[in-house]
């Protein structure tokens, strides 16, 4: 069946005697007369070459491109860029990192905006190229199918898998003296083999789950690992299910209700995912005009069972949970037992109890646990609150023993401080480690601090210390390591006004970050508190903190949904 273009976006560009100098340049690239009068279908990427994440993204769209194709669909394919957190891990060049989500949505949207497309089709790999692709997707809201590049294979050491996380905290070992530096070497040439975004349950893969569980994806789309030759079906499979999309007239905001919203923040609490997850979620929300924010994520983070074994708490990695099924599995599981919403619509035009109904849970394997026998009654990811974060803070706490710590803060105020600090062991066990000025505003742009939680664990005291930031950590961060501290202290939060030597306690069963200090203590701090210049007084990092929310939002920076008066479709 073909789609009558008088009512698509690309009418304004193809159709009538008007447009002949528009269709003239689509003649200088080849198409012919019967592709510029179909449909026209943006096939985004976030190619390059700063990363193995996505090395493999080029192959797929063209494999998508042909996907369209045979579905009556005319592919428009284009790029934007990427920032990859490992490699600006660790230095100024991480607090490009979040901008560059931001950067990926607001120019997908010129693109497609600019040249009138129908349809997209979105491949990503780095961390923020998921989110920042969905976020495109429902602000513009058109019919659109997102696909994860696949994540990289396991590397090998000493027989045992490893990813890059173990090389971050190989760095911590090498400085405490427990690895040689012909080991660390040995590590860093095998820990990543081949394309793909990080092998762990870290924010690639965490988000990549997302995208099946809040229904933009394909079901299994999500899993195989990137030189998998079966991506490219998917591939293929992504590019018709578009057009069909199209046929339907089923858009983004059709998909991504409160009610996925909620199923993507169980899947996210199921796998023990990356604490980003709630920075990403009330993002895609925000653009659809829900609001979602850091205490609805934390909700359902909360009720949420923790079953999948995956690295950095777990033993397993995303291949590992592929080979058994996938994320599919742990759907189905939720769903079993009533924590997914199973009439939510998704992009094969069936709602996710369909999409589900011939999953069956795999026995004689420990990846995935069963929701009745969960690896833990909470999930993996929680949110706290209190008198040091009024507007809450998040911690991953999959594979922690210890729930609660009570220490004296050990205060930094940016990570290169704390991270110098943490080399030369200038801490003691049982200290809460204070990195601050480093939120969305102060950094700018909401670092994460990888390298020093690692650099602990390398040191073998990731159980003995704590570390709080109004920053972020990576996905492969772990230990009780608590980010998204609000308000940040840029602004003056209650972060900004601890001194070394305050008592701070955490519990994570409870749900609590407290301070021992009065309230008339605070306010005597603030009144003598000053706000701090960053050392971005110009270009992209400056115009990012005159804008950006803060993190209980999502750390967003336009009105979002609710804001809009006439979407892209209706232009």
């Amino acid at each position: 069946m073909s789609v009558d273009k008088k009512n698509l976006p690309s009418r304004h560009v193809t159709m009538g005697p008007e447009r002949a100098p528009h269709r003239s340049y689509y003649y200088a690239m080849g198409l012919t007369k019967a592709q510029i009068k179909q449909p026209l279908v943006g096939v985004v990427t976030t190619w390059n070459e700063a990363a193995p994440c996505n090395i493999a993204l080029g192959r797929q769209a063209q494999v998508a491109k042909k996907g369209v194709s045979a579905a009556n669909g005319t592919p428009r394919e284009f790029t934007t860029i990427t920032v990859t957190d490992g490699i600006a891990m660790g230095h100024q060049g991480m607090k490009s990192s979040l901008v560059s989500r931001e950067v990926i949505a607001d120019s997908v949207e010129l693109t497609v905006r600019g040249h009138c497309y129908d349809a997209l089709v979105g491949l990503a790999g780095c961390d923020k190229s998921l989110p920042g692709l969905m976020m495109a997707m429902v602000r513009l809201n058109i019919p659109s199918v997102f696909m994860y590049g696949g994540s990289i294979l396991p590397g090998k050491y000493q027989g045992k898998d490893v990813t890059v996380v173990d090389v971050f905290e190989g760095v911590g070992r090498y400085a405490a003296g427990s690895m040689s530096a012909q080991e660390l070497e040995a590590l860093e040439e095998v820990a990543c083999p081949s394309a793909g975004s990080c092998g762990g349950q870290f924010t690639a893969n965490t988000m990549a789950c997302v995208s099946e569980a809040i229904g933009l994806a394909l079901p299994g789309s999500a899993g195989a690992p990137a030189p998998y030759e079966c991506r490219d079906q998917y591939a293929f499979e992504s590019g018709r299910a578009v057009m069909e999309l199209l046929k339907l007239g089923i858009r983004p905001r059709d998909i991504v209700t409160r009610k996925a919203l909620e199923n993507a923040a169980a899947v996210v609490a199921a796998t023990g995912g990356s604490t980003n997850g709630a920075l990403h979620l009330p993002a895609i929300a925000h653009e659809c005009g829900i609001d979602f924010d850091l205490h609805e994520v934390g909700r359902i983070f909360r009720q949420t069972p923790y079953i999948a074994d995956l690295k950095p708490g777990g033993k397993y990695v995303a291949k590992d949970m592929y080979e058994v099924g996938g994320v599919q599995i742990v759907m189905r599981e939720l769903l079993e037992g009533g924590f997914l919403h199973g009439d939510c619509m998704t992009v094969t035009g069936k709602t996710m109890a369909e999409n589900l109904k011939h999953v069956a849970f795999p026995e004689d394997q420990d990846v995935i646990y069963p929701v009745k026998k969960p690896i833990s009654s909470t999930g993996g990811v929680v949110t706290l609150k209190g008198k040091l974060a009024p507007e809450g803070c998040i911690v991953k706490i999959a594979g922690m023993k210890n729930l609660q710590h009570t220490g004296p803060a050990r205060c930094f105020d940016c990570e290169e401080d704390a991270f110098a600090a943490v080399e030369k062991k200038q801490y003691k066990a049982g200290d809460v480690i204070v990195i601050r000025y480093e939120g969305p505003k102060g950094g700018p742009g909401m670092r994460e601090m990888l390298s020093t939680t690692a650099a602990l664990y390398g040191q073998g005291v990731g159980d003995q210390v704590a570390l709080i930031t109004d920053g972020r950590f990576s996905g492969g961060t772990r230990g009780f390591c608590v980010g998204h501290v609000g308000p940040e202290a840029a602004v003056g939060g209650p972060i900004a006004l601890l001194e070394d030597g305050d008592s701070i306690t955490l519990d994570a069963e409870a749900g609590t970050i407290h301070v021992e200090l009065s309230d008339a203590e605070l306010e005597t701090r603030r009144k003598r508190w000053q706000p701090r210049q960053t050392d971005y007084q110009s270009g992209t990092l400056w115009k990012y903190a005159q804008t950006v929310s803060s993190a209980e939002k999502g750390a967003v920076t336009h009105p979002g949904g609710q804001a809009e008066t006439k979407g892209y479709w209706n232009s």
